[in-house]
C-alpha cells in the first residue's frame, strides 16, 4: 500500500514538474493590475481630448472633417502607444523580477512559445485595424483591438496559466458587445484593458504571489 502511494506521489511530482516545464509562470499578476492603470488613464485622457475638441462623425462612423480627423486619429494612435509601452515594460521587469524569485529562466522555451501564440492573432488584427484606419472607418477599430487580443490570450493560455484563458474569453465577450452597443467603444475598451487587467492581475498575485 505505502509503495503504491509513493509511486503515485512520484508520478504527480513528475506530471508537476513538465507542466513547469511546457508553461510559463513567470508572469507577474502584478504587471497586469499596472496594464489596466495605465489602460484606465489613457483611456481617461483620451475621452476628455475627444470630448473638448467635440469630434463628429458621418453615416459611416468616419470622423469629419479630414484636418479634425486626422489630429483626433493621430493623438489617439499616440495614446494608445505610450499605453502599450508602458505595459509592456511593467510586464517585462515585473515578470523578470518573479522569474529571478523563482530561481527559473524568465526567456525560456516555454516564454518564446507562449508569445508566438499570443502575436499571431495580434499581428492579424493589427494588420486588419491598419487597413481600417487607412479607410477612415473607425466603427469597429475598439472593438477588433478587444477581439483580437483576447483570442491571443486564449491562443497563449496553452503555454501559460489557466487564468489567462478566461481573461480572454471576457476580452472577446467584452468587444463582441461593443459591437452590439455601438457609441460606448471607450467605455468598453476601458472595461476590457482596465477593469479586467485589474481584476486579472489581482487574482494571479493574491493566488501565486503573496
Amino acid at each position: 500500500m505505502n509503495n503504491q502511494q509513493d509511486h503515485l506521489s512520484s508520478l504527480r511530482e513528475i506530471r508537476g514538474i513538465m507542466e513547469k516545464s511546457t508553461k510559463f509562470m513567470s508572469l507577474s499578476g502584478l504587471s497586469g493590475v499596472f496594464a489596466g492603470i495605465f489602460a484606465i488613464l489613457g483611456a481617461m485622457v483620451a475621452y476628455f481630448h475627444l470630448n473638448y475638441g467635440e469630434v463628429k462623425y458621418d453615416e459611416f462612423y468616419r470622423v469629419l472633417p479630414h484636418q479634425q480627423g486626422s489630429n483626433a486619429l493621430t493623438f489617439i494612435i499616440a495614446d494608445a502607444l505610450i499605453v502599450l509601452a508602458l505595459a509592456l515594460i511593467g510586464a517585462f521587469f515585473l515578470s523578470r523580477k518573479k522569474a529571478r524569485k523563482m530561481k527559473v529562466s524568465f526567456w525560456n522555451p516555454s516564454a518564446k512559445r507562449m508569445l508566438l501564440h499570443l502575436f499571431i492573432p495580434l499581428i492579424t488584427g493589427g494588420a486588419i485595424i491598419v487597413m481600417l484606419l487607412l479607410q477612415n472607418q473607425l466603427n469597429f477599430i475598439p472593438s477588433f483591438t478587444l477581439i483580437f487580443y483576447g483570442l491571443g490570450l486564449v491562443s497563449a493560455s496553452k503555454y501559460s496559466s489557466g487564468e489567462i484563458l478566461y481573461l480572454g474569453i471576457f476580452e472577446i465577450i467584452t468587444g463582441l458587445f461593443s459591437i452590439l452597443i455601438p457609441g460606448y467603444d471607450l467605455y468598453f475598451w476601458m472595461f476590457g484593458f482596465g477593469i479586467l487587467h485589474i481584476i486579472y492581475g489581482s487574482l494571479m498575485y493574491f493566488r501565486y504571489e503573496r
